[in-house]
C-alpha cells in the first residue's frame, strides 16, 4: 500500500515538476517581450514577471522537483538493489532526470540574470528552450512504460527527429506570427 502511495505522489510531483518548468520558461519569453516596452510599462511588467519567476520557481518547480525524486528513489529502495542492477531503463531514467535537474538549475541562473536586467536569449530563443522539457518528459515517458524493451538508439533517433520538428514548428509560428503581426 505504501508502494503505490509513493507512485501517486511521484506522478504528482513530476507533473507539478514539468507544469512549473513550462510554466516558468514561459515567464521568461514574455519577461524579455517586456524588457522592449516603453516606460512606464517596462519597470511595471519587468517587476512582475520577477516575481511571477520566483514564485513558479518555489512554490510548484521546487517542490514538484523534490516530491518526484523523494518517492522516486523511496520506489528504487523498495524494490532492491538486485531489481535497480537488471533494469537498464531505469539508469537511463536516472540519467534523463539528471539532465533534467541541470536544466531546473539552469532555469535559477536565468532568473538571477533577469531579476539583474542581464537578457541572456531572444525570446525566440526561450520558446526553444522551453520545449526542452518536451523531449525530457517524452524520453523519460517512453523508458517507464516500455521498460526494458525499448530499443534506446531508435528511441534516441526518434526523440531526436521530434526535437528537430519542433524547432521547424517554432521558426514556422514565429514567420507566421511576423507576417500576421499588424
Amino acid at each position: 500500500m505504501f508502494f503505490l502511495l509513493l507512485k501517486a505522489l511521484h506522478v504528482f510531483g513530476f507533473v507539478a515538476w514539468f507544469a512549473g518548468l513550462f510554466y516558468l520558461v514561459r515567464i521568461f519569453v514574455y519577461h524579455t517581450e517586456a524588457m522592449d516596452r516603453e516606460e512606464p510599462a517596462k519597470s511595471i511588467l519587468v517587476k512582475e514577471f520577477n516575481a511571477m519567476q520566483w514564485r513558479v520557481y518555489k512554490i510548484i518547480c521546487n517542490p514538484g522537483m523534490m516530491i518526484t525524486w523523494t518517492c522516486g528513489l523511496g520506489m528504487i529502495y523498495i524494490y532492491g538493489w538486485e531489481w535497480f542492477k537488471v533494469n537498464n531503463w531505469l539508469h537511463v531514467k536516472l540519467v534523463l532526470l539528471l539532465g533534467l535537474l541541470a536544466y531546473h538549475l539552469y532555469a535559477k541562473r536565468i532568473i538571477l540574470k533577469l531579476e539583474q536586467g542581464k537578457n541572456p536569449y531572444t525570446s525566440f530563443q526561450f520558446r526553444l528552450l522551453n520545449e526542452v522539457p518536451t523531449l525530457f518528459l517524452l524520453s523519460i515517458a517512453l523508458l517507464a512504460v516500455y521498460k526494458n524493451t525499448l530499443n534506446f538508439t531508435y528511441a534516441f533517433l526518434g526523440i531526436l527527429v521530434f526535437g528537430f520538428l519542433l524547432v521547424m514548428a517554432a521558426k514556422a509560428y514565429r514567420n507566421y506570427r511576423e507576417k500576421n503581426v499588424t
